[in-house]
């Protein structure tokens, strides 16, 4: 057991829904005593407002972890793989101490080093070097620890220039590239990583997953979210697979895992629109269908080939009477592996929509398809003056058939997902040519 770096037991986290501050005093003094006792509080309390009778609840409960179960060993690196409201950061919460959990413990052997969202772990205020020297203290490490190793964070991250600079001034990719040489250079035993480092350029990512490779091999510990699967492939060495809190899947074999998580997108892209009940948003409005078609037939259609016209139909229905002003649809083409390719957005082609009310549909044409042969995975999103009324991940399979994209009569040098692009060359005599 002692090589036991991360041990998590029935861990649960609960959230009430509109009950913000409005536990009674007795709610909490119920609340602790069964966890003392250890007792699960799900299943001996009711809803917040009545405890002891859910089907008076006023503010219902959301669990958003729910009885989690694994260990990791030492040098282990374990992938988080999930849909967004999975659970996967309000996990790495929790380990991190950010946030109690509600039910269960999770046993930390070591100090742990979180890297999860832009913001946490830096102070504003404070610059680069001064915040280096804050995050060791807090790791328990001595000023003459960090102090030797400085120069090597600040080389990591390349902010040389700026290290004396507040961070509130820093860009996104700045932040991110200081605050991961931070916690990879000063050693804590355990490394949580979110998402945050498709914040960073390529070069800096695979700078990172090296460094990561490099931790674990030290025997240090790597908790990896992502929706990256082959940096999960090439990195973890093993992987869980998170869904509505619970985890339906490992933690195990990698490729079983990712294999697992891209069969459950299939079959949510399988389920009609109006059915989908893992559906995010305000909820004003939902969308309820999207259609392929034809724009030169005006005709539905089954697949798209790279190269003709195509358009992409979204039918809507509101659901709550009112005003909803400054409306963008949003269409993520993903890979079968989640990898994004291109967003959609009637915003970002200067179309207005002032409002919706009642039923109807919006479409989005392109000239020319530039997807390559393939199945490509869209994920929907409808956003109204900032505020997301409707998002539904893995929406549609939507397969491709190759094209005759350039007009040369050559299609997409492979079969893998990919994007063509318009393109012009121009070759010019270099003057020792024309000399």
């Amino acid at each position: 057991m002692n090589d036991i770096a991360l041990s998590v037991k029935n861990l649960g986290k609960r959230y009430q829904l509109g009950a913000i501050g409005r536990h009674t005093l007795g709610e909490e003094i119920k609340h602790f005593w069964l966890k003392f006792h250890g007792k699960d509080p799900k299943e001996h309390m009711g809803q917040v407002g009545h405890p002891s009778d859910p089907s008076k609840n006023i503010h219902p409960e959301f669990w958003a972890l729910d009885h989690i179960n694994f260990e990791l060993k030492q040098g282990e690196i374990l992938g988080v793989i999930g849909g967004n409201g999975a659970g996967k950061s309000t996990l790495l919460k929790v380990l991190s101490r950010i946030t109690e959990p509600t039910t269960g413990e999770a046993k930390i052997r070591g100090r742990v080093g979180s890297l999860l969202e832009v913001g946490t772990g830096f102070h504003p205020e404070l610059t680069g070097r001064e915040n280096v020297f804050m995050n060791g203290t807090l790791l328990g490490m001595k000023r003459k620890e960090v102090a030797n190793k400085f120069d090597e964070i600040v080389a990591f991250s390349g902010v040389e220039k700026f290290i004396d600079t507040p961070v509130k001034r820093y860009s996104s990719g700045m932040y991110i590239r200081l605050a991961f040489a931070v916690a990879a250079h000063l050693e804590p035993e355990i490394l949580i990583v979110d998402e945050v480092l498709a914040v960073g350029d390529a070069n800096f990512q695979k700078k990172c997953l090296g460094k990561m490779s490099e931790v674990a091999k030290d025997g240090r510990t790597i908790l990896f979210v992502s929706h990256n699967m082959a940096t999960l492939q090439s990195l973890c060495t093993q992987c869980m697979v998170l869904q509505k809190g619970k985890c339906v899947f490992g933690p195990g074999n990698t490729e079983e895992a990712i294999s697992f998580y891209l069969s459950q997108n299939r079959k949510n892209a399988a389920t009609p629109l109006a059915s989908r009940t893992d559906r995010k948003g305000y909820g004003r409005v939902h969308m309820t269908d999207v259609e392929l078609r034809d724009p030169v037939n005006n005709t539905t259609c089954t697949h798209f080939i790279s190269g003709r016209p195509a358009t992409l139909r979204i039918y809507y229905t509101q659901q709550i009477a009112g005003e909803i002003l400054d409306v963008e649809f949003k269409i993520d083409i993903r890979t079968k592996a989640s990898a994004l390719l291109s967003v959609l957005s009637n915003h970002m082609s200067q179309t207005i929509f002032p409002e919706i009310h009642g039923r109807g549909y919006v479409e989005c044409t392109l000239d020319k398809w530039p997807f390559a042969e393939g199945h490509y995975l869209l994920n929907l999103k409808l956003e109204s003056q900032t505020l997301l009324e409707d998002s539904i991940e893995d929406a549609l399979i939507l397969e491709v058939e190759g094209g005759d994209f350039y007009g040369t009569g050559r299609g997409f040098p492979t079969k893998n997902e990919g994007v063509m692009v318009a393109q012009t060359w121009h070759q010019a005599p270099t003057p020792e040519s024309t000399a």
